[in-house]
């Protein structure tokens, strides 16, 4: 579990992490994309799986979710894809998926699939601490990390129990709602930001309404980078491929 950490740790510099739906524009386009994020200096990449009911996502990724449904998209689909290719991938993978996929797919089954097809961890937003003994023991038998997340909302005693024994890294949400571009953060984002890294031994990262190289620069400040989805998702398809590589880029400038 510490492959994450030690991938967004080793270069010293802040991290930039693109999200991408598994299956939007067609299962066929995954590989490609994965590989040109990569290429364009991505750090590791979130891949969404799409669901019937996806209750952290805006518009736009909910979309992506049902273009990707409507081609046939579904878990053992892209897990089967990304394992026939895993060895030209050299970032970290981390799924954002929720419950009931996993438990659908049986918790162990999905833990030792997501190992072989080499994810290296996941995002579970509707898991609760107070539930992850669910799928605890299969994800660490399988070296997959379960990362956490915690919002301008949540209070600071239980941001610090999360943090204590957090793996891979902290998903520290930046708004109050859904996911989507923002065009500006609340003036408690830099304080909220800075306590989470204070009290965690793994990096912390921020994602939720960040599309610009400005907002990028902004919430890396207090925190040691950023995830980026809906706007990724925007950019594929605008076919804007350079916009995104100067996007995926502009942390290399903090």
């Amino acid at each position: 579990m510490d492959r994450i950490k030690k991938a967004l740790t080793e270069k010293g510099k802040k991290v930039f992490i693109p999200y991408i739906m598994a299956g939007d524009g067609g299962l066929e386009a995954l590989k490609e994309r994965l590989i040109f994020l990569q290429n364009s200096g991505a750090d590791a990449i979130e891949i969404g799986i799409p669901f019937s009911d996806p209750v952290a996502d805006g518009p736009t990724i909910q979309k992506a979710g049902l273009r990707a449904l409507a081609h046939g998209t579904t878990v053992k689909k892209v897990l089967k894809d990304i394992a026939a290719y895993k060895t030209e991938i050299k970032v970290p993978l981390i799924f954002m998926t929720y419950a009931n996929p996993v438990i659908a797919y049986g918790i162990e089954a999905f833990a030792t699939d997501a190992a072989n097809a080499g994810i290296s961890g996941c995002i579970i937003p509707d898991l609760p601490l107070e539930e992850e003994d669910l799928v605890l023991a299969p994800f660490e038998q399988n070296d997959l990390a379960l990362i956490r997340l915690v919002t301008l909302t949540t209070p600071k005693e239980r941001i610090r129990k999360i943090a204590a024994t957090a793996t891979g890294f902290i998903y520290a949400v930046t708004v109050t709602g859904i996911t989507g571009s923002r065009t500006k953060f609340s003036d408690d984002l830099a304080e909220f930001l800075s306590y989470v890294k204070s009290v965690s031994s793994v990096p912390v990262l921020a994602g939720f309404g960040v599309s610009t190289a400005e907002q990028v620069e902004e919430v890396c400040r207090h925190c040691d980078g950023v995830i980026v989805g809906s706007k990724i998702i925007d950019l594929f398809e605008q076919d804007n491929l350079e916009e995104m590589k100067k996007l995926i880029l502009s942390v290399e400038k903090i």
